[in-house]
């Protein structure tokens, strides 16, 4: 077995994940983890660099290298509490920050034909020289090249380690924005199949930190506290997203609390129902947060059903999201012919998925494996994915 670590910071923002993980062609074992959180003033300017600001060019390019050193600073935590060098790392698989995702591309003046794009930063370059580590990095803008979306890619590792030999299996990534991965017994030897299916927490920690100034709902108290609005739900739903046919991905682009204000507003013109308009003017802050709880969990229920999947099929939950007992619980109501649980069952804690997702994308890279799946992302064919920056 070969030492990778893989570093990751999702859409949440809410720290640096170091995974160390050994891994062969069919084990990834996580043998620790650390998280650290970003510093607050580059935090700060993270959040600024997912919508247009001025001078954002120059805020890029500064926090590209202020990302690594927080990524070098989480790997060094990590080298430290196992006693390793970095001589014992074969390379690190790094995400990076992402701060924009557009995969259809966006329209732009001047009459610029519109390209697809994804954006992650953390200077590779930098990680590589501070770690003395190669590092492997930019893992989506491949697929984007090739059609996709660059868009879930974790399929492919959860396919690769945590396909069962007999029953089917979904993995659900509960990060800012949610995932599935839909996974045929080994046996079959069928791809994979997963995407995007909206928002996990992103709305329901901006909404939280716009009402309370808190960074996230804390096992979801707070919208355990509220009443689920049916018209507000029915209304979120209704957005296209939730209908539109996989391969798909989306990001905090479009769901944000600028697309939440939106939907509330629509309830309370006065050519909306008066039941709707009613029960939107006597929303309270709470309420509207146990709303969002009921999003995330209806729109990743009813994907999963979507498939038909027989009764033996396990439903396992990572992430953010699997750390929310009121969310776990409502994803469990909709799906009670599945046993739901979180990814502990399957030996790995939810918090460390994702990071030994990219340390297993890193050895994929060093060993020749695609690390896309066509039929999720939408590209053209399968592809290393990554590009090795070297320590030396």
């Amino acid at each position: 077995m070969a030492k990778y670590i893989g570093l990751m910071s999702g859409t949440s923002m809410d720290g640096v994940d170091a995974v160390l993980c050994d891994i062969t062609v069919d084990k990834c074992q996580t043998l620790h983890a650390v998280s650290i959180p970003y510093p607050a003033n580059l935090l700060s300017l993270l959040h600024s660099l997912c919508t247009p600001s001025h001078n954002e060019l120059n805020a890029m390019a500064t926090a590209d290298r202020l990302v690594a050193y927080s990524f070098a600073q989480a790997v060094s935590v990590l080298l430290s509490e196992t006693q390793l060098s970095p001589s014992d790392i074969t390379a690190i698989g790094s995400h990076g920050q992402t701060i924009r995702h557009f995969p259809q591309g966006i329209e732009l003046q001047n009459d610029i034909e519109q390209k697809g794009f994804t954006c992650q930063i953390g200077d590779p370059n930098t990680l590589a020289v501070l770690t003395g580590i190669d590092v492997i990095a930019d893992f989506r803008r491949k697929d984007i090249a090739l059609g996709g979306q660059g868009a879930p890619l974790v399929p492919a590792y959860h396919n690769a380690i945590f396909a069962h030999d007999t029953h089917p299996r979904v993995l659900v990534n509960i990060g800012g924005i949610a995932n599935i991965s839909v996974l045929a017994p080994k046996r079959n030897e069928a791809p994979p199949l997963g995407y995007d299916t909206g928002p996990g927490n992103t709305l329901m920690d901006g909404w939280i930190k716009q009402h309370l100034n808190l960074p996230y709902d804390d096992k979801g108290q707070w919208a355990d506290t509220g009443l689920v609005s049916d018209s507000l739900l029915t209304k979120l739903l209704c957005d296209s997203y939730f209908h539109q046919a996989a391969p798909k991905s989306t990001g905090r682009e479009y769901f944000n609390l600028a697309w939440l204000t939106s939907h509330i507003d629509a309830l309370t013109r006065p050519s909306a129902i008066e039941v709707a308009s009613s029960e939107a003017s006597t929303l309270s802050p709470q309420d509207v947060q146990a709303t969002l709880l009921a999003l995330t969990a209806t729109s990743i229920a009813d994907e999963i059903s979507k498939h038909q999947l027989p009764q033996e099929a396990e439903v396992i939950v990572c992430g953010g999201g699997a750390f929310n007992p009121v969310l776990m619980q409502r994803i469990s109501s909709l799906l009670p012919q599945y046993h739901v649980s979180d990814s502990r069952s399957i030996n790995i804690h939810p918090q460390h998925v994702e990071g030994a997702a990219f340390a297993w994308l890193a050895f994929a890279h060093k060993n020749n494996i695609p690390g896309n799946v066509p039929a999720v992302t939408g590209a053209s064919r399968e592809a290393v994915l990554g590009v090795l920056c070297p320590a030396n």
